[in-house]
């Protein structure tokens, strides 16, 4: 079965905020989450792994070929695709996490 280009993005879309928020605020299943974030470090990934909107931008650049597999003829419309389904996964996190209020 064929999912159409609107039920692609709703699909990459869930599934970026729930790797992302697997990958930034779950410790995971046998706590492997937490170890990997701690292996991570301060560097680039370590840093990368404690946004949630950071990890949700660059997960949603290889989901965003799932919604536009024609990336060769039509990049612009993966490009778009891209920032989309991070779009989407970031106002799913802003919906179902508060944010803490600044002191």
């Amino acid at each position: 079965m064929e999912l159409t280009l609107e039920w692609r993005l709703v699909v990459a879309a869930l599934a970026t905020w729930r790797l992302a928020h697997l990958l930034s605020l779950e410790d995971g299943p046998f706590g492997v989450v937490l170890w990997l974030r701690q292996r991570a470090g301060s560097g680039l990934l370590g840093q990368a792994m404690d946004c949630f909107y950071c990890l949700s931008l660059w997960l949603a650049a290889p989901l965003g070929l799932y919604v536009v597999p024609e990336v060769v003829a039509a990049p612009l419309h993966w490009l778009l695709a891209w920032w989309a389904v991070a779009g989407a996964a970031g106002l799913l996190h802003k919906a179902t996490h508060r944010e803490e209020a600044a002191p």
